[in-house]
């Protein structure tokens, strides 16, 4: 372990500027942990470098994390080739007949899938972007209420795996309510200022009522005017891994689904050069079986509720359930199955390596003491009435500059309830504080595990993804860290 002060921030700063100068997010991954075993190892900073990949690999979290990313990848990849997902959205689009609509819906899927922020945002971008494709929303916009809602809902229903994390950090610290954290949680709910703005921003943006802002308005004058859903600077193949179609190519017939799922296009001259992509269109059917889809869902959300908020036994479950219902419908043969277990598993590599990459990150601040820098050079202004503000706001950039969220609110907890102790402040609020800041760091960070899954489920990059997301929640993280200011001063 080195104590190098203010150099700390050096791979965190390499890691954001490359990524915004290359829009290369895992090369700009790359530079950081390079930055960070050179500041550890010196000369032997490869030997450093290939040590924190094995300490980062042996992360129980990161384990969990890979598991959940290789479970998901195999069930989407069954939704996709069984044709489950196309049904369902064929099936939604008899409800969801205007732009509006879509939004709203993929919305109200985030509220509904409160149990965890993971689960939450695969499984909404999964379901809904091939309905919000057909409407010309931008996948960055889609991403952006996904993102806005997931963390946000997570973190104030009392439920869910952060709810349950966060009350156990309150209940160590001896911050109790009739005897236990999960009281205490309750109570600091609605302090928990940057979930509320957040949601009540998701929704406002999903129901048209909210100003275009920044990179999302961009997108959305684009898709307007061409129909291309996707960012700017998305490939062929990436454009062809979604499913979109050539800006030229009208739908033609589709087969039902399964194995022989097949679509006829029919081309006609391109308009223009620069047009190379729309949206993917859902295709008719004329009986749509969303329970395809919908049956294995549900099982997952009841099966995590019932052990606990499992999410591993969850998708198992739901794995489990789409199997047998394609098979004995014959949608698959057991070698398809098989083929997309398989394809699953691969379609995923490049976030697991992102991830790995992002927990090495996170092994290389904790031994270069970023966080304890952090503290040292705030705790000074800490104080009294501006407590819960200053947590609140240290929360908030360490987590969207580190990546670190859980692990955040262990570090930090420990430190802030007995300063607010010390200081007269109620213990619970500055609780929220921390809780808010690390639900701000997991809507925002480039590199945490939120928005790489968040951009997998939605076929678009993370650094599109984040620059569509900034505006909306620095504008909520704006709005609370004022009522914390508030909060502080009126010595609630």
């Amino acid at each position: 372990m080195q104590d190098v002060g203010a150099l700390a921030l050096l791979p965190v700063v390499i890691i954001l500027v490359v990524a915004v100068l290359t829009r290369r997010t895992l090369f700009a991954m790359l530079c950081g942990t390079l930055a960070g075993a050179v500041l550890l190892g010196g000369w032997e900073f490869f030997d450093s470098w290939i040590g924190y990949l094995g300490t980062a690999m042996a992360d129980e979290t990161l384990q969990w994390l890979v598991l959940i990313v290789v479970l998901f990848g195999i069930l989407i990849t069954l939704f996709e080739r069984s044709g489950a997902v196309r049904e369902f959205a064929a099936w939604a689009e008899r409800f969801v007949n205007s732009r509006r609509k879509s939004t709203v819906l993929s919305f109200l899927l985030g509220i509904v899938l409160f149990v965890d922020d993971y689960l939450n945002v695969l499984t909404v971008g999964t379901s809904m972007k091939a309905v919000t494709d057909r409407y010309n929303v931008p996948r960055t916009e889609l991403g952006t209420i996904m993102k806005m809602t997931a963390a946000p809902i997570a973190v104030i229903v009392p439920f869910s795996t952060w709810a349950l994390f966060f009350a156990g950090l309150l209940e160590a610290q001896g911050v109790t309510a009739n005897g236990s954290g999960f009281g205490a949680y309750l109570q600091a709910i609605p302090f928990i200022f940057f979930g509320w703005i957040a949601i009540a921003i998701a929704a406002l943006v999903a129901f048209g009522w909210f100003p275009k802002l920044g990179a999302l308005k961009k997108d959305i004058a684009r898709a307007d005017a061409t129909g291309d859903v996707f960012p700017v600077g998305t490939t062929a193949e990436e454009r062809d891994a979604e499913g979109g179609l050539p800006v030229n190519a009208e739908v033609g017939e589709f087969a039902v689904s399964g194995d022989d799922a097949e679509r006829a296009v029919s081309s006609a001259p391109a308009p223009t050069a620069a047009a190379t992509a729309v949206a993917t269109r859902a295709p008719e059917y004329a009986k749509p079986r969303p329970w395809n889809f919908l049956v294995p869902i549900a099982v997952m959300i009841a099966v995590t509720i019932l052990t606990d908020v499992n999410v591993v036994k969850g998708t198992v479950a739901a794995l489990l359930v789409a199997m047998v219902m394609y098979l004995v419908q014959r949608r698959l043969k057991v070698k398809a199955v098989f083929e997309a277990a398989f394809d699953g598993v691969a379609s995923m590599i490049f976030v697991i390596v992102l991830t790995a990459l992002a927990f090495m990150v996170q092994h290389m601040n904790i031994d270069l003491h970023l966080a304890d820098w952090v503290i040292e050079t705030t705790q000074p202004v800490m104080n009294g009435a501006l407590l819960p503000a200053m947590v609140f706001l240290v929360c908030g950039v360490y987590a969207y500059a580190t990546g670190s969220f859980w692990d955040l609110a262990a570090v930090i907890t420990p430190i802030v309830i007995p300063l607010a102790f010390a200081m007269d402040v109620n213990p619970i609020i500055a609780g929220a504080a921390v809780f808010s800041g690390a639900a701000l760091g997991s809507t925002t960070c480039l590199y945490g595990d939120g928005i790489i899954l968040a951009s997998r489920s939605t076929g678009i990059k993370p650094l599109n993804l984040m620059t569509a997301i900034l505006p909306y929640a620095g504008i909520a993280a704006a709005a609370s860290l004022v009522l914390y200011l508030i909060v502080g001063f009126a010595g609630i």
